[in-house]
């Protein structure tokens, strides 16, 4: 068969169908997508550049959708550059979110589409507004209901839609649901698994961790540490955590930008605006802050964990979390939609309400001095981790839908 992906950048939630079906060694397999998107060998990368830049001064609630536009616009004319060299796919793959997929119908109108749904906006009950403590002005809602632009024209667009979870699934309208088939994603469980002979060495110094050491540490990973993966309720914890346990340290992974949400008013980083509010109470000996790390020392970091703590809005689950359980970690999450998917409490991890830090210390605490109740937990998450989270069962689903969608055997 001959599969085209489309994500601006590659290779995005693709990468290991992609890698699977470059294993089979029978499929061409091409992959439209921004400029400085990854290599895979094996891969035809077909890289578009955009015509034109957003209009300066354009209006606010239009910025989002006129970038789609463009990168729609840039990954159709390299898709007339293949048909126009007597390519025709036999199935194109790809992210609605970003705009590239809407216009692939007018280059190859009787080639079936898969489109990635992540999520659908609301301007309130999920993320938004779901944080008394950053309330979305009145003035903002439209910019919210406006992100839906791209999603709406690619429910239209597509043949079929796919969702990772039933929560995202849960976000779109009634009517679309139908439309969107769900598709679970995995980890990659040949890198993630418990090892307890790991070290973890904090990138840039000397100091490092082990299961086995004196001292035992907590850890919290994110994109970026920003509001809606909870950075501020895990920072407010701190003080209280390290009281309580002179032997703990805690390393948070994550960059300063925002990934989701608004910057800080002041500018900066938020995990700088919450350790000023926090003052002299953390101690910076005992809480370390590597920013993004390399995925091998990533790893380490979660086989060496005492506790891993999740948090997140009611929004999209991180990859984080589902590599976490794979690795056997004892996790302290918040009770919310997207997290009560994956985690039964006390039985594959806890669960805390998400804004109360003095939950989030209670449990915490409570994994660390029970060896029992830690490792039933982590038992439990590896049990859920091999019997849904195995990249197989993605792989197989994603065989399942291209074969129903094109009647030919991607096998």
């Amino acid at each position: 068969m001959r599969f085209v992906f489309v994500h601006q950048n590659c290779p995005g939630q693709y990468l290991h169908y992609i890698r699977e079906l470059l294993r089979r060694n029978r499929h061409e397999v091409f992959f439209i997508t921004g400029a400085n998107a990854n290599e895979i060998p094996g891969l035809r990368k077909l890289s578009y550049l955009p015509s034109m830049g957003s209009t300066p001064g354009i209006q606010i609630n239009a910025v989002e959708f006129e970038s789609a536009m463009i990168r729609a616009q840039a990954a159709y004319g390299m898709a007339v550059k293949l048909s126009d060299l007597g390519m025709r796919p036999d199935v194109v793959i790809g992210h609605n979110g970003w705009g590239e997929m809407l216009h692939i119908a007018d280059v190859w109108p009787d080639v079936p589409r898969i489109g990635y749904f992540e999520f659908f906006y609301h301007t309130h009950g999920l993320d938004v507004d779901f944080d008394p403590e950053f309330p979305m002005a009145t003035e903002a809602r439209a910019r919210i209901r406006v992100k839906n632009a791209v999603n709406l024209l690619g429910l239209e667009a597509c043949t079929v839609g796919q969702t990772p979870t039933e929560f995202q699934r849960s976000t779109y309208p009634a009517w679309a649901r139908d439309k969107i088939r769900l598709i679970p994603e995995g980890a990659p469980m040949d890198a993630c698994h418990p090892d307890t002979t790991a070290v973890f060495r904090l990138p840039g110094t000397r100091r490092s961790w082990q299961t086995s050491g004196p001292r035992r540490l907590v850890t919290f990973v994110a994109r970026n540490l920003e509001p809606y993966r909870g950075v501020h309720i895990m920072l407010r914890a701190l003080p209280a955590l390290l009281a309580a346990r002179p032997d703990l340290d805690v390393v948070m992974v994550g960059g300063d930008g925002v990934s989701y949400g608004a910057l800080p008013p002041g500018g900066g980083s938020w995990k700088d605006v919450f350790l000023a509010e926090l003052g002299d109470r953390v101690d910076t000996g005992r809480v370390f802050f590597p920013g993004q790390i390399e995925y091998r020392d990533y790893v380490k970091l979660l086989q060496v964990s005492a506790a891993h703590v999740y948090l997140t809005y009611p929004f999209v689950a991180s990859w984080s979390l589902r590599e976490a359980m794979a690795t056997g970690c004892a996790i302290v999450a918040s009770d919310t939609a997207p997290v009560r998917e994956f985690i039964i409490h006390g039985e594959n991890g806890l669960l805390v309400p998400f804004l109360e830090p003095g939950a989030l210390v209670g449990a915490i605490l409570a994994v660390l001095g029970d060896p029992k109740l830690s490792n039933r937990l982590r038992n439990g998450a590896l049990a859920y981790a091999k019997a849904k989270l195995d990249g197989a069962y993605h792989i197989s689903a994603m065989d399942s839908l291209v074969r129903e969608i094109t009647g030919q055997e991607p096998k």
